[in-house]
């Protein structure tokens, strides 16, 4: 089989900020901004990297979601126990002080893990857990 990643989801409350921190501050591209319904479904890439993309959608729209779970969704939103995104930088330490100036909130400073990797961890503007691992 020849797969590639094409599309993630990642939800958003608040289509702006998201716009802001995944455009302004992550440097990706804008690809689609998609208003319906009053909602907004913004997709954004990696500058040179046009096949891969992640989707910023409004929160719990799938059908059949119950207002019960809908609130659960948005309480782990807020949290940040329901998204997650692991991105890869070459420069771990200018990333994380750029990020860190940009107001985005620190989960982790660059460290070293006991299972290989070097990383930091951001949430974006909706609480979703942004995880930047070094590549070396």
């Amino acid at each position: 089989m020849d797969l590639t990643i094409h599309s993630t989801f990642l939800p958003h409350n608040d289509p702006d900020a998201a716009l802001g921190f995944y455009r302004d501050t992550l440097g990706f591209e804008v690809r689609n901004d998609v208003d319906y319904g009053g909602l907004r479904w913004i997709t954004v890439g990696p500058p040179g990297q046009p096949e891969t993309n992640i989707v910023l959608t409004p929160p719990a729209i799938t059908p059949g979601i119950t207002e019960d779970e809908r609130r659960t969704l948005v309480e782990m939103m807020a949290k940040g126990t329901y998204a997650m995104i692991i991105l890869a930088s070459r420069d771990l330490d200018r990333t994380f002080e750029k990020l860190q100036a940009s107001g985005a909130e620190v989960i982790q400073e660059p460290t070293h893990q006991p299972y290989g990797v070097r990383d930091c961890a951001f949430r974006d503007p909706a609480g979703n857990h942004v995880r930047i691992n070094e590549v070396r």
